[in-house]
Formats: structure tokens, C-alpha cells, sequence
């Protein structure tokens, strides 16, 4: 088994050591299992339980003050038995389950699992991603807050009350940024963030089959009920039978470019893992202006991995 993980694309980490230590022993959870689902599901579900990165516990807060998680899971292969084949040739073997907008669940990532392996649907949202959540056994209510984001929430000048578009009004110079836009004796402070872009991945290759698992608890102060790239098949997610990629960043430039398929897609015109990686993040960047990370892998086994933010941790087994 090949895995390949990533502890999200943005500012340096104050404290990289214990963070690459847990990226490590992710990885290292994904290559023990005998399934690539398996192993990007054991790999993820670790960075989620993890208050450093930004899924799960310790995700970002939204507008109205509650932390809602987002995840996608995807897998392709090549099948070969003549129930598989079309006019002789290989038919892709591919799936994909996402669940968004979850308040109270950690595992997000075993959430959309679910959704690709027990319905007939690819994307479930909100209070019935939830319901569906505890249906399935993922735990639901969990306390996701940290002392860090408490504390952070708290020291907001104030908190958005009234529609929706007051709430925009309210963060508009509260969301996004990057760390070196911040300004801490701003009203704004938080914005900038350095676990604001820290949505986790993974991607898995056991020779036949690829999978992929990108996991987030979104932007600091986003609008209440935002979806940003992640649980976007394509976006923050893809797998096809040439590899299969995660990616991490700006969520909304990310989704409008579709960079992960846009990274499966130069496996397809022949680049191996760390050209496809790069081309990547280069078209990304040019498009956009923004940041962003990307991980890789193809049917060789090669492992690549690309960003243009300051600081992208990653591991590979």
C-alpha cells in the first residue's frame, strides 16, 4: 500500500515537530490496512481527533458561532473480469461519497464514506448528514472546540446577529486573509489564522485501486451554512484509474478551478505524480492569485506533492 497525507496548505505552523509526528503516524495507519478506502479513511480519522490541524476537533468557527465539518471520499480503479469489460477494454471501477454543513461530528470522513457505500447518492448535507451519521454509528454532538478557537471566538470585538446578509456584512473583513494580512490589533483579529487553510487528506494506491479522502472544518468566520471545495467532487477530492489526488487551500478558488481534477488530469496525458503536482498548483496560481496545495499520486507509485502557500506538511509511506 501507498499512502501519501497532508496536514493542510498556509502560514508555517508555530510548533511543525508534533505536527509532522502525527501526519507521520497517519501515513503510517494508512499502509497497516490491506484496502485503500480503509487507508485513507484509519489515515484521516487521526488528523481529525487532532486539535493542530483544521478538521474535526479544532475546527474553524462560522459566522453564527458553531463549527460545522465537510469531507469527500473517492475511489477508481481498472477492472479486468469480462463483467467489467466493454468492447474488451478495462471499464473504470469508481465512487464517491460526501457529507457537508455537520455540526458535532469529528469523523466527517467516515460520514462520507458512508454515504458512497450505503446509499444511492454521492453528497448528503446538514442536520440530515448528521441523522445519517449517527444511523451509521459515527458519533454525533462531539464538542468540537479547542481552547485555542474558544479563545479566539471570544476575543472578537463582536458577534453577527440578524438575516444572513447581515452576517456577511459583519465578516467581511473577517474572513479569509492570510497570516501575513492579519493585523492583531485589529477588530478583525483572526482572520489569518494559521490552521485556517489546515484541511487534511489522504491518498491511497494498493496497485490496483486508488482512493482519496479530504477532510475540513472550513474557514475561520465564514458565512453560517458556507461549503468551500472539500466534499467537491473534482475540487477538494478526485480519483480516476490514472491516480488520485487531495488538495487543500483556498477553498473558493479551489472549487471554481477544480484543481484536484485538474491534477488527475496531467497524470492522463502522461506526467507522473510530481509533474502533474506542479502543473497543477503553476495553472492554479496563475488563475486565481491564490494559495493552495496539492498531493498525488499515480499507478507507478510515485507520490507527488505541490502548494505555493508558505508551509504544506505532508507524509508518505
Amino acid at each position: 500500500m501507498k499512502v501519501i497525507v497532508h496536514g493542510g496548505a498556509g502560514g508555517a505552523p508555530d510548533e511543525p515537530e508534533p505536527r509532522q509526528v502525527v501526519l507521520d503516524d497517519a501515513a503510517a495507519a494508512g499502509v497497516r490496512e490491506d484496502d485503500p478506502v480503509d487507508a485513507v479513511e484509519a489515515a484521516v480519522r487521526i488528523l481529525e481527533s487532532d486539535e493542530r490541524f483544521n478538521a474535526g476537533v479544532g475546527g474553524a468557527v462560522q459566522s453564527d458561532g458553531i463549527i460545522r465539518t465537510d469531507a469527500g471520499v473517492m475511489t477508481s480503479g481498472r477492472g479486468d473480469s469480462p463483467a467489467e469489460r466493454a468492447n474488451g477494454e478495462p471499464v473504470s471501477r469508481r465512487n464517491a461519497g460526501a457529507a457537508a454543513g455537520m455540526p458535532g461530528v469529528e469523523h466527517a470522513v467516515s460520514v462520507a464514506r458512508g454515504v458512497m457505500e450505503e446509499t444511492p447518492h454521492v453528497f448528503l448535507n446538514g442536520v440530515h448528514a448528521v441523522d445519517f451519521a449517527d444511523d451509521i454509528g459515527v458519533g454525533t454532538e462531539v464538542d468540537l472546540w479547542t481552547e485555542r478557537s474558544r479563545e479566539q471566538w471570544d476575543d472578537l470585538d463582536s458577534h453577527p446577529d440578524g438575516s444572513p446578509l447581515e452576517h456577511v456584512a459583519w465578516l467581511e473583513d473577517k474572513f479569509g486573509g492570510s497570516p501575513d494580512e492579519a493585523d492583531d490589533e485589529a477588530p478583525s483579529a483572526g482572520r489569518g489564522d494559521e490552521h485556517d487553510h489546515d484541511t487534511v487528506g489522504a491518498v491511497a494506491f494498493d496497485g490496483d485501486r486508488f482512493a482519496t479522502a479530504t477532510s475540513t472544518g472550513g474557514r475561520w468566520l465564514a458565512l453560517a451554512g458556507r461549503v468551500g471545495d472539500v466534499p467537491q467532487i473534482g475540487s477538494g477530492f478526485y480519483a480516476a484509474p490514472a491516480g488520485a489526488a487531495s488538495a487543500t487551500g483556498a477553498g473558493e478558488d479551489i472549487a471554481k478551478t477544480t484543481l484536484t481534477r485538474r491534477a488527475v488530469r496531467h497524470l492522463e496525458s502522461g506526467l507522473d505524480a510530481q509533474a502533474a503536482a506542479d502543473r497543477a498548483i503553476d495553472e492554479f496560481a496563475e488563475l486565481t492569485g491564490s494559495s493552495a496545495g496539492v498531493i498525488v499520486l499515480d499507478t507507478d507509485g510515485n507520490a507527488g506533492r505541490a502548494y505555493n502557500s508558505e508551509a504544506m506538511q505532508t507524509s508518505t509511506r
